[in-house]
Formats: structure tokens, C-alpha cells, sequence
């Protein structure tokens, strides 16, 4: 079973940083793409960033210039690092993975973590 363990959220004043990581560990063959993304109570789920294995990257609008996503495919792990934070970044973040588990099993599967809280307040 393929497991995504976050970390790094947690309060911070507007205008700070924080980094996020996200470790996937279990039965991988390759990840094809890494993400992250956010959700507040009574809205969708919003993408934030994601990643290639080619290191391809894509962003919403609303983070562009100030959240980079970044990747280690070796230790199968993405990080989001994010700078002057505003209060409507405050959200539930989570880390998906789209991957395979095996050579002979073509199938792509999507996992997602369990989410971590960023909270941008003064």
C-alpha cells in the first residue's frame, strides 16, 4: 500500500513562510506527477502546484511568484516552499501522488495524503 505522510504546516503570521514535504513510501514503481492541493469549508478542492517526473511544473494563478514546488524523485518526495503568505492561504493542504506499482500492472493510480493545516494569521 502506497502511503503520502505531510509535513511542515502549521501558524504562521501574514507575510511568512513555510515549507511543506510530502513523502510517498510503499509498493512504487514510478510517480508520474506530484501536487499539491488546498481546501477551505464550502468551497472545491483547488489545485495549488504540481510537478512532472520530467520536472515540469504548473501553478494556480492565486500563488504564482510566491509558492515553488519542487521534487526529489529519488527519495519520492515533493515539497511546496511558501512565501508572504496571505490569510486566504489558509486552508487544509494536500499531497497527491499519481503512480505505478508495478512493471507488469500499467494502471495509474492517484493517492492522496491525509492533509496538514496552514493557518496564515496575526
Amino acid at each position: 500500500q502506497v502511503q503520502l505522510v505531510e509535513s511542515g504546516g502549521g501558524l504562521v503570521q501574514p507575510g511568512g513562510s513555510l515549507k511543506l514535504s510530502c513523502a510517498a513510501s510503499g509498493s512504487i514503481f514510478l510517480i508520474a506527477e506530484m501536487a499539491w492541493y488546498r481546501q477551505v469549508p464550502g468551497k472545491q478542492r483547488e489545485l495549488v502546484a504540481g510537478i512532472s517526473r520530467g520536472g515540469s511544473t504548473n501553478y494556480a494563478d492565486s500563488v504564482k511568484g510566491r509558492f515553488t514546488i519542487s521534487s526529489d524523485n529519488a527519495r519520492n518526495t515533493v515539497y511546496l516552499e511558501m512565501n508572504s503568505l496571505k490569510p486566504e492561504d489558509t486552508a487544509v493542504y494536500y499531497c497527491n501522488a499519481d503512480h505505478r506499482s508495478s512493471y507488469y500492472d500499467s494502471t495509474r493510480t492517484i493517492v492522496w495524503g491525509q492533509g496538514t493545516q496552514v493557518t496564515v494569521s496575526s
